[in-house]
């Protein structure tokens, strides 16, 4: 595919700043560009560094200040969103491939389903008994869906996800492979030393416009719900527990560990291996920093990091004085020896 850089203008809005009939024939990332490829620079380290990328062209902020002596070999199209418009460019680029229509011939199908227009179905699919989807949906080899299962339109679930029973799942979501939704949720009851497993029987609610990433669990609820909410992005490797809440938009990283009936709010940000005990509540518009440990509520709109979780600012001098620990010991040391020969010079 080629396009001229004034019909990539057209199509990201974009202001440029050099020749307008040059040709792009690919996208590619700021390092790795070609003299006819075109990237993004939206960061301090990459803006400062232009001269450094090969790219013919490249999309900047429209707050950049262009010096045109620095910049006279790069063509420059300045947009409000350049990551974003820069993604629109790759899909141009890199379509989809279509699929039509179909259901594999070796798809097991159970009683009182219903399926939308246009579904894709492919091989070894196994769909339980009373299950709804949606217009449009695409389940890749190996999908298992449990029976009273409801999926909304648009719906992609990826090749060995398990959804099971009575899961809730609404439009446009996209599920990665080797997730498993509606397991059953850590949950046991001591009986004469022994361990007596409590039945679950509640179920996973997940909103519009989810994404989760490969190889997450999702509990069901002991006996209510487990919610995800509008928006929510899981990344892989995430795991909640039963009965756990989640907000619009929050965004979850990898390895994150969500313990049992814990309310997290909307636009939460949960960096990457961060712990959460259960039973607690995270306000909206925090974040809880990489690896951190959150064992009691963190009020809306606050930065948490550490382990146990503080402010992020105590736990940046924290982490200092922690470097600093072994030579603070051996002052210590020497403070107590000089003040002991102290002593015993007055007795």
């Amino acid at each position: 595919m080629k396009l001229s850089v004034s019909e990539i203008a057209k199509t990201i809005h974009a202001k440029v700043i050099g020749d307008p009939s040059f040709v792009i024939k690919g996208v590619s990332s700021f390092d790795d560009s070609g003299a006819h490829d075109i990237t993004f620079a939206c960061e301090t380290k990459y803006l400062t560094n232009l001269k450094q990328t090969k790219a013919g062209a490249v999309i900047v902020p429209d707050t950049f200040t262009v010096d045109k002596n620095y910049c006279k070999n790069i063509i420059l199209l300045k947009t409000d969103n350049p990551k974003v418009s820069f993604f629109k460019l790759v899909s141009k680029f890199h379509p989809e491939k279509k699929i039509k229509s179909c259901i594999h011939h070796s798809a097991d199908i159970g009683q009182h389903v219903e399926v939308g227009k246009n579904p894709i179905i492919g091989s070894n699919v196994f769909i339980g008994d009373n299950v709804q989807i949606g217009k449009n949906a695409n389940l890749m080899p190996g999908v298992y869906i449990g029976d009273d299962v409801s999926i909304g339109d648009n719906a992609l679930i990826k090749p060995n996800v398990t959804i099971m029973e009575k899961t809730r799942i609404g439009k446009n979501a996209i599920i990665h492979s080797g997730t498993v939704i509606g397991s059953d949720g850590f949950g046991f009851a001591q009986n004469f030393g022994k361990h007596e497993k409590i039945i679950h029987t509640g179920y996973v609610h997940i909103g519009d416009d989810v994404e989760i990433g490969a190889c997450n669990t999702i509990d069901r609820g002991t006996l209510g719900m487990t919610v995800i909410g509008n928006g929510v992005k899981t990344d892989n490797l995430v795991h909640i527990a039963h009965n756990v809440k989640i907000g619009d938009n929050t965004l979850i990283v990898a390895q994150v560990g969500i313990a049992g009936s814990t309310d997290i709010g909307k636009n939460v940000i949960i960096a990457g291996n961060a712990s959460i005990t259960g039973h607690i509540k995270i306000g909206d518009g925090s974040i809880v920093g990489p690896c951190a440990g959150v064992c009691s509520d963190v009020p809306e709109n606050k930065i948490v990091s550490g382990m146990p979780h503080m402010p992020h600012v105590r736990w940046r001098k924290v982490v200092n004085i922690i470097s600093r620990l072994p030579e603070m010991r051996k002052k210590l040391f020497s403070f107590e020896k000089r003040l002991k020969d102290l002593e015993n010079k007055n007795e």
